[in-house]
């Protein structure tokens, strides 16, 4: 990322030409929380580069969906906390039997409708499955904070890309007035042709070659301003702002000082770098899901232990075809003769009696849901022994990707250390290419006075003081590349050992 955002600022350099110094900076900056991407207008005033980034930080989508990453990261830790739980479970069904059936409370076999229902309460409890609970637990909160540091990679990849962007817009904004500046130079020099061609002291090819070199100029005006109106539109577009809104947009140009005015920078990188590597959220990040990793080979490994859980059950039920035997109001009278001896005589004696009549009722619902009502408590174990080797393929993937979140993890630290290194290189060479440049321009700009003099003495034709003045305005532009390319690898450089980003 680093690499990409030096490359992209050097390249929007080397497509412009010189500039004039920076302009004073304007105090006053809009606030942070202006709203962008709305119809709304921004803050008036010119923008810092903190007050930009404080806005990108806050309206930026990348960011955002680090956050609701994060988020989603803390629902799974919560989830995984609460398995630790018991988990408790009401269950209902009602349903109707035709023919031939068993009766599902009496197991009787009965030719009728049946209508019957089942309830069922069932708590469990897992007392123990490998330690794959606490490992799913101890990973998923370093999964929750990779996230966190997720949301500072984010964060801090897009102030650095703001601050190249910014940089880049001054730059801009700088070429134009140079470029500007010199086509009002051209101006006054044709001004001065004319005079001198009706003078008759310098041919017409003379003012011909002026005003050749004022229409260079001039494209070169347009040129520096389309690269201005670009860079204030990728400014505009990472701070999630809409440029339809944006018409009175302007940034606070700083005062930045030349490379030359401190002496050769030095770095020690070793030391930059182990600030950076134990700082940097990616670096932690990557270190986290190494650990995350870790504990999921444990979670797979858990798969090989036995798993013991406590089940409570509380059930009942009824059936429409249950009846219940009931005596009923009505009642039968039933005669019986006995016969009885009477002194050798068998005298008959009738006995009447009555017995009430039984009759069976359907049993009421909730008659039934009490009479039904079971409880159970039950200890389940279940041993692995052959599961289609699932268990020993999960604990393979899961190495290979703890070894795979290893390789990423020395990757970000060698990607760093890379980085580091690549933004010193640059920095100490635009310092020593600055340096040069500003040694060339104070030749030539002593080199196109003599010339300027010679041409409006007669003495130099247009061809050869356009090529004096050509010859300054690229060392003007290799100045003024240097400047910023030094600017900004100092600025990465200054990340990496923590300061803020500051012109």
């Amino acid at each position: 990322m680093k690499r990409r955002l030096l490359a992209g600022l050097a390249g929007a350099m080397a497509l412009a030409p010189a500039a004039r110094a920076q302009t004073p900076a304007v105090p006053g900056a809009p606030p942070a929380s202006a709203p962008s991407g709305s119809a709304q207008a921004l803050p008036s005033g010119p923008w810092t580069l903190q007050a930009a980034v404080d806005y990108a930080l806050a309206h930026n989508l990348n960011v955002r969906l680090s956050e609701l990453q994060a988020q989603n990261n803390q629902q799974i830790l919560r989830q995984s906390r609460a398995a630790l739980l018991p988990s408790a479970n009401l269950s209902g069904s009602q349903s109707w039997q035709y023919g031939t059936s068993v009766n599902p409370l009496t197991y009787e076999f009965q030719s009728s409708t049946v209508r019957a229902n089942n309830f069922a309460g069932i708590a469990q409890l897992t007392l123990f499955q490998g330690f794959q609970l606490r490992n799913t637990i101890k990973r998923n909160d370093l999964d929750y904070k990779a996230s966190l540091a997720d949301i500072e990679k984010a964060r801090n990849d897009l102030s650095l890309n703001v601050a190249s962007a910014f940089l880049q817009l001054v730059l801009a904004q700088e070429l134009v007035r140079a470029n500007q500046t010199r086509v009002a130079s051209d101006q006054e020099q044709i001004a001065r042709t004319k005079i001198l061609l009706k003078a008759g002291s310098i041919p017409e090819s003379t003012l011909l070659d002026s005003q050749s070199q004022l229409a260079t100029d001039e494209l070169n005006v347009v040129t520096a301003q389309n690269q201005a109106d670009l860079a204030r539109l990728s400014l505009l577009q990472l701070m999630n702002i809409d440029p339809a809104n944006a018409a009175g947009f302007a940034i606070a140009v700083p005062q930045l000082p030349d490379p030359d005015e401190e002496g050769a920078f030095a770095l020690d990188l070793n030391a930059t770098y182990q600030s950076a590597a134990g700082r940097l959220p990616e670096i932690q990040a990557a270190e986290l899901r190494v650990q995350s990793a870790r504990r999921g080979t444990e979670v797979a490994r858990g798969g090989y232990y036995p798993r013991l859980a406590l089940t409570g059950q509380v059930f009942s039920g009824y059936s429409s075809v249950r009846t219940v035997t009931s005596i009923g109001n009505d009642s039968t009278a039933r005669r019986t003769t006995f016969f009885v001896n009477n002194g050798g005589v068998q005298t008959p004696l009738t006995v009447t009696t009555y017995q009430r009549n039984i009759i069976s009722l359907p049993q009421g619902f909730w008659d039934q849901l009490n009479q039904n009502l079971g409880q159970q408590i039950a200890l389940q174990l279940n041993v692995p022994i052959f599961n289609g080797l699932q268990v020993r393929t999960g604990v393979q993937r899961a190495i290979i990707n703890e070894q795979a979140q290893n390789v990423r993890a020395e990757q970000a630290r060698l990607t760093l250390r890379q980085s580091i290194e690549q933004a010193y290189a640059d920095a100490r060479a635009a310092q020593l290419q600055y340096a040069a440049a500003k040694r060339q321009v104070a030749a030539l700009t002593l080199t196109q006075r003599n010339s300027e003099i010679r041409f409006n003495n007669g003495l130099l034709n247009g061809t050869e003081f356009n090529i004096a003045k050509n010859n300054l305005t690229f060392a003007e532009s290799n100045r003024i590349q240097a400047k910023f390319s030094y600017i900004f690898r100092r600025k990465v450089l200054d990340f990496y050992q923590g300061k803020p980003l500051t012109l």
